[in-house]
């Protein structure tokens, strides 16, 4: 058996098995050198880690708190701004119409109360309160001031300043009205004032007129018509004068009688 060169025995597979085994020893042999290199690499890897873990500081608590971001300190610092107080509401009056030259309402009241008291320094005006109701027609040779009711007419030879409810037709030197609504016409050899506001039914007739209220009915004065922005005309007016300001209503016709020019003999 232990001889090569017997003819039943395969020399070239002896060859191999033998070999193998030298093979496997000899790739044992690798393998565990090369496993002793892996675990003196891992060791050495091991140690390394170790060295730097222990140069490397561990920061403490304070140490992060100094070195927040500006941005994050900014966001825990807002302060959120304290609510404004509201002021207490303001209620404002507005005057019931106002034109070019002002509350027109206020420039009659004032015209008609200096009026009236110089009527009073000459001892001349009646009074009629506010809580006074007649009930008829007035005569009287001095001035009135109505402040209550008269359901009638009025005639004085003085001024006359109604800031009441009257009902009839007034015949006075001067005429100042402001009130809500005035039933009957006005006569005046004077000035005829009406205020904002004011409703007249009837004509007016007077040497000048300042309309600022409402007029259903015919004016006809000598002298100059101001019909204000805030007025409203329906009727007829005939004057020496007419102003009508942006924002006044006329329906009717108006005519220049008193202005002294023959129209006819100007075109001809």
């Amino acid at each position: 058996m232990g001889n090569f060169d017997d003819a039943n025995v395969d020399k070239d597979l002896l060859s191999q098995i033998f070999a193998d085994d030298g093979d496997d020893e000899t790739m044992k042999d690798l393998v565990e050198g090369d496993s002793e290199e892996k675990e003196g690499a891992n060791d050495m890897e091991a140690s390394i880690i170790e060295d730097e873990a222990e140069e490397i500081p561990v920061p403490e608590m304070s140490d992060l708190e100094e070195e927040t971001p500006e941005e994050e300190k900014a966001e825990e610092t807002v302060e959120v701004p304290a609510a404004e107080p509201v002021s207490e509401e303001k209620t404002v009056e507005m005057p019931a119409a106002v034109s070019d030259s002002g509350a027109e309402d206020d420039i009659v009241r004032e015209e008609a109360r200096e009026a009236m008291e110089l009527e009073r320094k000459n001892g001349t005006v009646t009074v009629i309160t506010e809580k006074t109701t007649i009930t008829g027609s007035i005569s009287s040779d001095g001035s009135l001031e109505v402040m209550g009711t008269i359901t009638g007419d009025i005639e004085c030879m003085g001024k006359v300043y109604i800031n009441g409810n009257v009902s009839g037709s007034v015949i006075a030197s001067e005429i100042y009205v402001n009130t809500p609504k005035l039933t009957g016409g006005l006569q005046s050899e004077g000035k005829v004032r009406v205020g904002v506001g004011t409703i007249i039914i009837g004509d007016i007739v007077g040497d000048s007129a300042y309309i600022a209220g409402a007029v259903k009915g015919n004016i006809d004065v000598d002298g100059p018509v101001i019909i204000d922005s805030t007025a409203i005309v329906k009727g007829d007016i005939k004057a020496k004068s007419i102003q009508i300001n942006t924002g006044a209503v006329v329906d009717g016709y108006c005519s220049l009688n008193y202005a002294g020019v023959d129209l006819e003999k100007f075109f001809e």
